[in-house]
């Protein structure tokens, strides 16, 4: 191409291009991500703008922070709390496809998601700088500039959402925003900063090393910073630790975390470079002589800015309190988690965190704006407070509410409304049940689907496991040197009898304890039903132990063993979905010592934190019951609920069935376009995305093959190498049956077939 232009006295006019769709999507990090991909898969046509040269945001290869929501690195007590739907299938698929964490590996999942989105224009290297409002309430369009191909882009569309991290669509249109901390007067909040500690959280910068095997030297820049003058804790740094793990080199609480980020940048750029002359050169680190600085981050994981008015703004209170909403779309998990806004350069502890019991609801009306009508908020920037953000602001929540905008898009422009359209019950309702069905999670909702063909079926299993507890071939023993307990759902009325051998170094007295949470659905062993001192001599010796405890209803209990150093218990390799091991340890990565005793007036509670250990470790107590309990239904598979929960909501199949199957069956013929399966892989695994590596790629709860016949046996689907949640059948063409049977296999001799849901639409 040639092209020679004479001299223009006007000037020139960049290239434009417009697009007019149904959603336009400023954002491109997770929450981003899940709101144009969510909406895209439902027939919306989408733009996704993002000003990064890929997607991501802080979980990508420019940032490298791992994603996190309710689970906590599992070091709090919400079981089975990995978030679902889309961002779940984004986690498992990396897990799947890069379990050694490798950031690049993740920016190509995500860009592989939008990619195969057909509904969606992506725009990379695009920075929105205009908002043109067709009236004072209302966004028309917003313009954007692609600094990679010197266009400009006018998107204009009935709906937009805000997930741009620092809210610039929200500012520009001039929604209503807050940054900074609230007073504990405004919400009552007992956590609310004073003015010593900040009003803002900082940015952070990662950086990598890499071992080369050969001395390397390094010269540091003029600007790097001498760290042992300038970082009061310049002691905490090490050779070993690197990434995201150094997550408190952070910088910018007391500066303007939107104006001042470049600034801020420079900054912490000048302690990165100086943090690795002091590991190179200061002589305290001779393992550091043939590591090399491997990768520096060029943009800072930015943590807060603005935070923009809903219709309500979530608070202190509703995370400690649990507080049930009736528009609860999403839900949070993480801690209450608060920094220091002098960061690094600061003397007081990088974080404060404080844990709720249990999971938090996320209202709909944090989702959108209170006086821009047609505008979304997703991320970090919906309408909490400062305090409350501490827990809401981590990616994995982040990404939930996106997918939560996604279905509100779809619903919106399906029925003609604008967002706030969506309060009416019936309405909320309906976007609940379409959340629901492609997976996501809602606390104390379940699905009720008219459309759903098993609902109306007859369902019958080639076996359910009477679960009897676990067979004592081949135990290994471990000491109790810390408390360790057996969380196990019980039905309604009378206790089992438990039976477990045990062995003692000595004559010594063990405490076994039943316990309970005070909060259904909640797992703090905290309600003691039974205790008892049972005498041990030296040696091995079985117990027998009768509990007199009648249960109201259905519920998770803790048969729990107190620490004692003499005694050691046994543990089997035999795993199921549903039931799980957890200890009353520590995981200081998330601020659990084994208890939570906050100061007083914090407004949070004390409590004991129980978890389970990360395989390979994390095996169940060896025990046998008296009898066997019902906690596995057929009748589970039609529920609504795909974890557990109160129960284990799950089918699983006698471990002696060669071969497990459901049938599903109707008095006449049935068209069937789809089917939906709801697989266990592991909601209490946290699947952090970099950094931090996996024991398996495929959770071992997850059935890996299956096949799908009709009422004369004819083969209609097989699948060879599950390993995702949900998996979605789509038949090309609708089949016509009375009869559906699923044929399972188990996953290993270990652990048995398990299901969550079936469901079939026409």
């Amino acid at each position: 191409m040639k092209i020679k232009e004479d001299f223009k006295q006007a000037g020139r006019q960049l290239k434009r291009v417009n697009h007019t769709v149904d959603l336009v999507v400023v954002g491109g990090g997770l929450s981003g991500l899940c709101a144009a991909v969510t909406a895209a898969r439902q027939g919306l046509k989408v733009v996704l703008v993002q000003d990064r040269p890929v997607l991501g945001g802080n979980a990508s290869s420019e940032v490298r922070l791992w994603i996190l929501g309710a689970t906590s690195h599992m070091g709090n007590n919400n079981r089975w709390s990995r978030e679902g739907g889309l961002i779940d299938e984004i986690l498992v698929e990396n897990t799947y496809r890069n379990p050694e964490g490798n950031p690049l590996i993740l920016d190509m999942i995500l860009l592989e998601k939008v990619h195969r989105e057909s509904n969606i224009t992506l725009l990379l290297n695009t920075v929105v700088y205009e908002v043109e409002k067709r009236d004072i309430d209302n966004i028309k369009a917003v313009k954007a500039f692609c600094s990679q191909n010197a266009t400009e882009y006018y998107l204009k569309a009935p709906l937009f959402c805000d997930a741009s991290g620092d809210g610039i669509v929200g500012f520009l249109a001039g929604a209503a925003f807050r940054m900074g901390a609230e007073s504990k007067e405004e919400f009552g909040e007992l956590m609310a900063p004073e003015r010593e500690y900040g009003e803002l959280l900082g940015h952070s910068l990662y950086f990598y090393s890499k071992d080369v095997g050969k001395p390397v030297k390094f010269t540091p820049p003029a600007f790097a910073l001498d760290v042992t003058k300038a970082i009061p804790r310049f002691r905490n740094f090490n050779a070993k630790e690197f990434g995201c793990k150094l997550w408190w080199v952070e910088h910018g609480g007391r500066l303007d975390t939107v104006y001042d980020s470049e600034i801020i940048k420079w900054d912490l750029w000048r302690v990165v470079y100086g943090v690795w002359d002091y590991i190179k050169n200061s002589g305290n680190f001779p393992e550091a002589e043939t590591m090399t600085l491997e990768w520096v981050g060029t943009i800072p994981g930015k943590r807060e800015s603005r935070r923009f008015e809903g219709d309500y703004m979530l608070t202190q209170q509703d995370l400690v309190e649990q507080k049930q909403h009736a528009d609860a779309v999403a839900y949070g998990g993480w801690s209450i988690d608060l920094h220091p806004a002098d960061g690094v350069f600061g003397e007081k502890s990088g974080c404060d965190q404080w844990h709720s019991k249990g999971v938090f609801q996320i209202p709909y009306r944090c989702l959108y704006s209170q006086n821009i009508h047609n505008l979304f908020f997703a991320g970090r920037i919906i309408s909490v407070s400062h305090v409350a953000f501490g827990a809401t602001r981590v990616m994995a929540t982040s990404a939930y509410t996106g997918e939560v905008v996604g279905m509100a898009a779809v619903l919106c422009t399906n029925l003609g409304l604008l967002p706030s359209g969506l309060l009416p019950p019936e309405r909320m309702q309906h976007l609940q049940k379409e959340l629901l069905k492609i997976g996501h999670y809602i606390p104390g909702v379940s699905l009720k689907d008219e459309t759903d063909l098993v609902q109306q079926a007859r369902l019958q299993s080639s076996s359910t496991w009477a679960f009897k507890g676990f067979d004592p071939i081949e135990v290994q023993w471990k000491s109790l040197t810390v408390s360790a307990a057996q969380l196990l759902p019980l039905p309604a009325g009378k206790c089992p009898s438990f039976k477990i051998a045990v062995r003692a170094s000595k004559n010594t007295t063990l405490t076994v304890e039943l316990k309970t949470s005070e909060k259904a659905g909640n797992f703090t062993p905290e309600v003691l039903l039974a205790s008892k001192q049972v005498a041990l001599a030296v040696g091995e010796q079985v117990l027998e132990l009768h509990f007199d405890v009648q249960l109201p209803q259905g519920t998770y209990v803790f048969l729990l063993f107190s620490s004692n150093e003499a005694v050691q218990i046994p543990y089997t390799e035999q795993r199921v979905s549903g039931i799980v091991a957890v200890h009353n340890g520590e995981n200081k990565a998330v601020s659990n010592f084994g208890k939570q005793v906050p100061p007083p007036q914090q407004g949070v509670d004390e409590f004991e934190f129980w978890c389970p250990e990360r395989r390979p470790e994390g095996q169940n107590l060896c025990f046998t019951l008296n009898e066997p309990i019902p906690i596995f239904k057929t009748d589970f598979l039609k529920n609504g609920i795909d974890r557990p929960t109160i129960a284990s909501n799950a089918w699983v199949a006698d471990p002696q069935d060669d071969c497990p199957t459901i049938t599903l069956s109707w008095p006449d013929k049935r068209k069937i376009s789809s089917i939906d399966l709801f697989f266990d892989t592991d909601f209490d695994h946290p699947m952090e995305s970099v950094l931090m590596t996996h024991p398996e790629c495929v959770m071992p709860f997850c059935v890996r093959q299956y096949r799908v016949l009709d009422e004369n046996q004819h083969l209609l689907y097989e699948q060879k190498e599950n390993y995702r949640s949900r998996d979605h059948i789509q038949f090309d063409n609708p089949i016509y049956t009375n009869s559906l049977t699923i044929q399972l296999s188990h996953p290993s001799a270990q652990v048995p077939a398990a299901l969550f849901a079936v469901r079939c639409y026409a």
